[in-house]
């Protein structure tokens, strides 16, 4: 009875009507946020696969575990039931706590599962894209005029059934689908090898019992550094363990710091950089002269912020000893979303000889037997994973039309996003879950709130001209802070950033209670909890 209910609870949309007012793509973190603030328009959220959660139901190993605390990883509105659990959210465990996300606000009922979105056309005419004000008037975008069509094939089918809608939301993210494959000269690349080549994106779908068939006894490399090929060298560390068992070879190009928890010298990480005061000696776009003197003027104390970080990473991990000690300050990985948490025990594999490094820094190639470094190193192999990355704007590219589909990307290589959310020469079309932070979630969630402002006509946006210097300005505020200024990343400015966005929604922007907390406590998502 109680699982028939259920079942009930979860009824999903059974039918798409012809013309909808909003569509949202991709049933992850953002699509479920996006769902919530415009319930108001009964939107249709076309999802893929047959379950929400994104790259946490699909795109994960079985020891992934979130890299944020939960109390930082939650909805302004839903708690986790267990926030006072110090431990990392294992993959299971945040798609539950999605579920009941949807749950609670009965997001269900606008889901379409095996919805894949394939094709989008655009019905606004040939310069409605152009204009001096975004969507024609800056403002009020939904007008009963349908802007764009959206193309679905379901199940096994090759129809493809369409759609019209006046807004779009892209909440198919950064993450999973299109993999990043390395380019190799001929003769060079994977055709050449014996062995196993996998990306981690088909690594995701095999279940436990395949993984440790797949790797155990077997010379393994995992090329790459960040947190998806750490959790897999894990993993093969882990399948290896006992008589037989073989060593996994990281093949290191570019370093990074790593992170054993959120505790630096015994002081909360969040102290350092979440801070209101924290954030104001970092660089913010578009600046004026005073807060750049500033920023100047504090470039000793973030050096020194940087460098008491280091030290500890340095005293508490043997990243010289392995030759792991990136030659780069700690803020610019966190100021470009790249430092990692590194899974329990993961030197420790290293220290019994489970995880060996390689440093690829000029390149690499495949040969017969394994793989072959640019100064001759020769390291043998039978499985050789690609922890390589995603091309997650390859899949906005493939459904958008024509021009569309070419200013996806900007010269910054980053996606020209105002205020996070909108293209500014894109009408009637928005996309969340594209810039990061340390709390995508709350990231995403903020950035719905202020769209549906938007639809509400609760604000008016800035020209196109306007939108696009916002935008380059925080392209060069990225480039002042990190060499890795290609990935859209706010944390170093996310309290600035969310400002920005409660000031258009005619929201409080100093949230806490009194001036001490104001300046000295953390942000996060319990800050912007709607009254």
């Amino acid at each position: 009875m109680a699982m028939a209910q259920g079942q009930a609870a979860r009824a999903t949309r059974e039918a798409v009507p012809p013309v909808s007012r909003v569509a949202i793509i991709g049933g992850g973190i953002s699509g479920l946020a996006a769902a919530k603030q415009m319930a108001a328009y009964d939107p249709v959220v076309f999802e893929a696969t047959p379950s929400v959660g994104g790259v946490w139901k699909h795109c994960v190993y079985r020891t992934t575990r979130l890299q944020t605390p939960r109390p930082d990883y939650e909805f302004s509105d839903y708690s986790w039931k267990n926030r006072d659990d110090p431990s990392f959210p294992t993959h299971t465990e945040i798609v539950d706590y999605l579920e009941g996300y949807a749950d609670e606000f009965d997001l269900w009922r606008y889901i379409s599962f095996g919805s894949k979105v394939v094709d989008i056309k655009f019905l606004g005419g040939a310069e409605a894209g152009f204009t001096e004000l975004w969507s024609g008037t800056g403002k009020d975008p939904l007008r009963g005029k349908p802007m764009w069509e959206v193309g679905i094939v379901t199940g096994d089918s090759n129809t493809v059934q369409y759609y019209k809608f006046e807004f779009v939301v892209m909440c198919t993210g950064k993450y999973g689908d299109v993999p990043r494959m390395p380019v190799f000269p001929p003769g060079k690349g994977p055709e050449v090898f014996k062995g196993t080549v996998m990306h981690s994106l088909d690594y995701c779908k095999l279940s436990e019992e395949e993984t440790v068939e797949l790797m155990r006894g077997k010379k393994a490399v995992v090329v790459g550094y960040k947190k998806s090929a750490i959790d897999l060298a894990n993993e093969c560390a882990q399948a290896n363990q006992g008589e037989g068992g073989q060593a996994c070879t990281m093949l290191v190009r570019t370093l990074h710091w790593v992170v054993p928890s959120y505790s630096i010298w015994g002081l909360p990480f969040s102290m350092f950089y979440s801070t209101r005061l924290s954030q104001l000696f970092y660089e913010r776009p578009n600046q004026g002269f005073f807060r750049s003197l500033l920023c100047r003027l504090m470039s000793p104390l973030r050096a020194g912020v940087s460098k008491f970080i280091e030290s500890y990473l340095s005293w508490k991990l043997p990243l010289g000893r392995y030759g792991l000690t990136p030659d780069h300050p700690f803020v610019e990985d966190y100021a470009s979303c790249q430092m990692a948490i590194l899974p329990e025990g993961f030197f420790d594999m290293a220290d019994r000889g489970l995880v060996r490094f390689k440093r690829a820094s000029a390149g690499w190639c495949f040969s017969e037997n394994g793989v072959v470094l640019d100064d001759g190193t020769k390291v043998e192999a039978d499985l050789v994973f690609l922890a390589t990355g995603f091309e997650g704007k390859d899949k906005l590219r493939e459904v958008l039309p024509k021009p569309f589909r070419d200013l996806v990307v900007g010269k910054s290589s980053m996606m020209p996003l105002y205020r996070g959310t909108v293209h500014p020469l894109i009408p009637n079309m928005a996309f969340v879950g594209f810039v990061e932070s340390v709390s995508n979630l709350h990231t995403s969630e903020l950035r719905c709130r202020w769209l549906s402002g938007l639809l509400e006509g609760r604000f008016e946006l800035p020209s196109v001209k306007a939108m696009m210097g916002h935008v380059a300005g925080e392209a060069d505020a990225m480039r002042r802070t990190t060499r890795f200024y290609r990935r859209h990343c706010i944390s170093t400015y996310s309290i600035h950033d969310s400002d920005g966005m409660c000031a258009d929604l005619g929201s409080a922007t100093l949230r806490k209670a009194n001036w001490i907390a104001e300046l000295f406590a953390p942000y996060n998502n319990k800050d912007y909890k709607e009254q």
